[in-house]
């Protein structure tokens, strides 16, 4: 039946995550963003269908790929182990590697509409950071 492997796929997705909701929100989340007041082109490679940081890589860059369960920087790549709802917004638990060590990683996430997302450093954060989605 091809609405149960269908469903089979999407929860697997979801244990995988970790949290019941976490496979719609991440789903939500797929894509190249990019600090909003900077340029996708000046960041991302156009080359295939996958995103991908351009060559020489800038360690610096505000920018980030979610694709699946990993989150992707310039400097570290991470997977992303649960996603849990908190009020507005939606905690994001990483684990974090880059060529020097390895973190545990809490991201605070929000959308941001039209197609955006706001990052915030902290519960008490009122504003947070804008990313923009990068064309697919």
């Amino acid at each position: 039946m091809p609405g149960r492997s269908a469903a089979l796929a999407i929860g697997a997705f979801v244990v995988g995550l970790g949290a019941s909701a976490a496979g719609a929100a991440v789903a939500d989340y797929q894509g190249a963003w990019v600090l909003s007041g900077h340029d996708c082109q000046d960041v991302y490679a156009s080359a295939g269908k996958k995103a991908s940081f351009k060559k020489p890589l800038d360690m610096f860059a505000p920018a980030f790929i979610i694709s699946g369960n990993r989150l992707t920087t310039p400097a570290a790549t991470c997977r992303i182990r649960s996603v849990r709802p908190g009020g507005d917004r939606e905690l994001l638990h990483l684990d974090c590697a880059n060529a020097v060590a390895a973190n545990d990683v809490r991201v605070l996430l929000a959308a941001s509409p039209p197609d955006g997302l706001k990052r915030y450093y902290g519960e008490h954060d009122p504003t947070g950071v804008d990313y923009r989605r990068c064309a697919r």
